[in-house]
Parts: C-alpha cells; structure tokens; sequence
C-alpha cells in the first residue's frame, strides 16, 4: 500500500516520505482548498520539523498564508483549526507509528476530516503530476502559541466532585507535551506519570495502547499508587485506553457506554455514535440512559460526519478514539482522560465496580489476520452465515438467535482500511458459543496475526 491512505498520509521517513515530496503534499493541499491560510503543527518525532518545514514551504509556495502552531498533538490541531480563521490544516505526525515513519493528518475548516473519499487521493494524484509555477506572492507564517488555549478548553470538560489520583502513561508521545498544563488546571487532581518526556524513538514501548502489553507500566503503576483508574495514550494523544484500579483493562466501547450517560444526561435524547465492533452491551446502555443510539461504519471520518449530520453529543470506537459534539466534532484522547475523570469523581464506588454490570456478553475482541482475498473471504462468509440477520455496513455482520436465548451470538468480518487485513469480532452470550464460533470462523479467515 501507498502513503496515501484512507484517512491519513503515512509513510517511512525518508524512503517513503521525504522533504521534497512533503513540499509537494503542502502545495497539493492548498490547491485542493483553494485556501488562503493554513495551520500546521507537528509531533515530537526527529524528522517532524523537517517534514513540517517543508509541507509549509509547500503552502507558500501557492501563496497561502500559514498558522505555524509548532509542536502539537493531533487533537490540539483540530482545536487550532477550529478555533482559528482557517480554511484548514494538518499535523505532522505518524500516530502510534515506530519512528522511522512519519505522515499527516488533514482536515478543512472547522476541523472536518479529509480522507480518501474526500481529498487525500486528489493529493496523491496532484503530488504525481507536473507542478504549477509558484504564485506571485508567496504565503506569509505566522507562529501562534495555542498550547494555553488548548488546556483551557480541555480542562472545562473537568468538574471533579472529589479528589482523585490517577496513573499516566504518555508513551512519550504528544500528551507529555500536552498533559502538563491540563492536569496543572485540574483542582483536587494527584496524578502519577510515566514516560513524560518526548521522544519520537519511543524508547520505553510502542505508542499504541490497544495492545495490551503496552498497558502493563500503567496497570503497575496504577497498583502502586492505588490510584482510582490509569489510561495510557497513543503517540498523538487522540488516543487512550483506560485500566481500572486493579490495573484490568476496560475496553474502548465499554468506555463508550459509561460515557455516554453523563453527555446524555447533560443532553436528554440526544444520539450518540458507536462502531458497529462495540459490544452490543454500548447500544443497550445508551438507550437505557435516554438517548438515541446510533452503529455506524469504522473510521473517523464516517464518526463525525454522522455526528454532524444527526447533531450527536458524543461517540466513541472499540480502537480507542472518542469524539465530543464540544470538541468541534473531533476526537481527544486528552478530553477524553478528562471526562473518565469527572465520571469517575461522581459517588465512591470504584471503576471496577461500575464496568462489571457492563461485562454482560463474552467477546474474542479484534482479531487481525493476512488474507490475500479480502473480497473472496467475506462472499464466502456471507453465503455460509446466510441464515444468519445480515448486513453489509462494513464488510459482514451477521446476528444468530434471540438476545434472550443462550445461543445468542454475532460477528462482523471488515478489511481493514488501513492494513492488508482482515478484523474479526465476535460476541456471544455465554463463553462456550464464543469459542466454539470463533473455531469456526478462524478455519475460514486463516491464522490470527499476534
């Protein structure tokens, strides 16, 4: 696969992605808004000024003035588009990427998404073509310091009804730049960190919380400590994923739906978006708590523009993304820490206690694996399970039997949008009938990739 991708460009720095093409990639961007003015950050990653530099030199190049907002975590871009005068922008970064890559994440005015279906294949396209001459007037920088401004948004979404002491692991990625100003704003917050400085080698491990062994510094640390809950941030910080006091991992879409009753109970009604990966457990929470649920197709940029077009409060992906109506429809991972955290204030009983109620149906989780017939597999899927309720919202869901029934279970099989794989999810109502079909549809996928 190519570096441009579904929602982002991505790609080893400098075989894949070098200055010169970063330049390209700037001049491209302009051109596609047609903009007058930009904003670009970037993350903590050794080749990112380089990268940055050059995507603004790019910009100028068509004569587009740019908002040079420096180091940046991903959500703290969004919040600069969308609380700026700009058409758009992009940060530099390669998420929970190893080093050696680096990319960009786009978005137009008011901080919504440009993806593939929307813009990045217009880039790749343009990137490859002779380019224009540059414009008579070269765009102008100026450097703007949003970092303030950031933690002061993020720290309204705290209202901590008693003390609270927390773990972090910053994976020494963008939230070690971000966190410090936010927690400082937190009144009754004691917090206990780990890997806050930035480091775009990741020395300490992968930036990526959804892998569970990259929880185990947190989960200790959260013992340690006897802090109420940890969360662990992936290397642009729009991501985190969260352990109880007992270090335990809670899984994103149980994260989702406690969230989801304290967003609804400030918005009575209101729809709320999920992954159609998430337990069934988040569509029954979010009903339960008065709002309108609402199961959608993988990927941020399907999130918000659903979000958008039914006024959604909130939202929330088993990967760990979560997005917030007040946010400017976009995802944080920093937001997110910050709304566990007042959730969590709430009463005295532990977090333990409150996901229990929630661990109601047995699920394998995500399971990736190669397959070199993406389209094939999933025909071959729908014809065997077709006495099965299906749908073909992304990839194949399939549902067998009645909630109520002991046998009740369900599956989606989707490609991945970013990777040349295939991600299973499977959930059932007791653990057995998890098993047994999970067997069952591993014979056909192939080996699970580990």
């Amino acid at each position: 696969m190519g570096i441009f991708k579904a929602y982002d460009i991505r790609g080893k720095f400098p075989k894949e992605l070098d200055a010169a093409l970063a330049r390209r990639i700037g001049a491209s961007f302009a051109r596609l808004l047609g903009a007058k003015r930009l904003a670009v950050g970037r993350d903590m990653r050794t080749h990112s000024p380089e990268v940055q530099g050059a995507v603004i030199e790019g910009i100028r190049d068509m004569g587009c003035d740019v908002l040079d907002i420096g180091l940046a975590s991903t959500p703290m871009a969004y919040f600069a588009i969308g609380s700026q005068d700009v058409d758009g922008g992009l940060n530099v970064t390669a998420s929970h990427n190893p080093g050696e890559y680096n990319g960009m994440k786009l978005c137009s005015r008011g901080a919504r998404p440009i993806s593939a279906a929307n813009g990045i294949l217009d880039i790749e396209r343009m990137c490859a073509e002779p380019q224009p001459a540059p414009a008579a007037r070269r765009g102008e920088v100026k450097r703007i310091e949003l970092l303030d401004a950031y933690a002061d948004h993020v720290a309204r979404f705290a209202k901590l009804e008693r003390p609270m002491t927390v773990a972090i692991d910053a994976a020494n990625g963008m939230a070690a730049y971000t966190l410090p100003p936010i927690l400082k704003r937190i009144q009754g917050l004691t917090a206990h960190t780990l890997f806050m400085e930035l480091d775009g080698s990741f020395p300490n491990h992968e930036a990526n919380p959804i892998k569970e062994e990259n929880l185990r510094d947190v989960q200790a640390l959260t013992r340690q400590h006897k802090a109420h809950f940890g969360v662990g941030f992936d290397g642009d910080a729009d991501r985190c994923c969260f352990v109880d006091e007992t270090g335990r991992t809670v899984s994103a879409d149980l994260m989702t739906a406690l969230l989801s009753r304290q967003f609804l109970a400030a918005k009575p009604g209101a729809p709320v978006v999920y992954d159609l990966r998430s337990s069934w457990v988040v569509k029954e929470e979010i009903q339960r708590a008065g709002g309108e649920a609402l199961r959608d197709r993988v990927g941020h940029s399907f999130i918000k523009a659903t979000m958008r077009a039914k006024n959604a409060v909130f939202a929330g992906e088993l990967s760990g993304h979560f997005y917030f109506a007040d946010n400017f429809v976009s995802d944080s991972g920093e937001i997110a820490f910050v709304s566990a955290l007042s959730m969590l204030s709430r009463g005295t009983e532990a977090f333990s206690r409150r996901v229990e109620s929630l661990r109601r149906y047995h699920s394998t989780g995500e399971i990736n694996f190669h397959n070199d017939d993406k389209d094939g597999t999933i025909k071959a899927l729908v014809a065997k399970y077709k006495d099965g309720r299906q749908d073909m919202l992304d990839g194949v869901t399939v549902e067998f039997g009645d909630l109520s029934s002991p046998d009740w279970w369900w599956f989606n099989v989707r490609a991945s949008n970013t990777e040349p794989l295939l991600r299973l999810n499977l959930e059932a109502r007791n653990a057995a009938t998890r098993d047994a079909r999970r067997a069952e549809l591993v014979a056909m996928l192939g080996t699970p990739e580990h």
